[in-house]
């Protein structure tokens, strides 16, 4: 049993990572709003560079997910 708990509690603390990615994502958008505010001209160039902004964050938070699944599941 207590290695099970142990399971358990590692697959909780490995979700906290996921917490960071919210707070990037946010931080992304955020920057990306505030940008078009004051150049709206450069829209369509730092578009791409939010999706890919988007994408690297994101990838954080999957990778915590894979690493809390493969404690509770392994």
């Amino acid at each position: 049993m207590e290695v099970e708990a142990a399971k358990l509690i590692g697959a909780g603390l490995a979700t906290i990572g996921v917490a960071g990615p919210g707070i990037g994502l946010g931080t992304v958008f955020g920057a990306y709003i505030a940008g078009i505010f004051r150049n709206p001209s450069v829209q369509q160039q730092a578009f791409g560079q939010v999706l890919l902004g988007f994408a690297l964050v994101e990838a954080i938070a999957l990778f915590a997910l894979v690493i809390a699944f493969l404690i509770l599941f392994g």
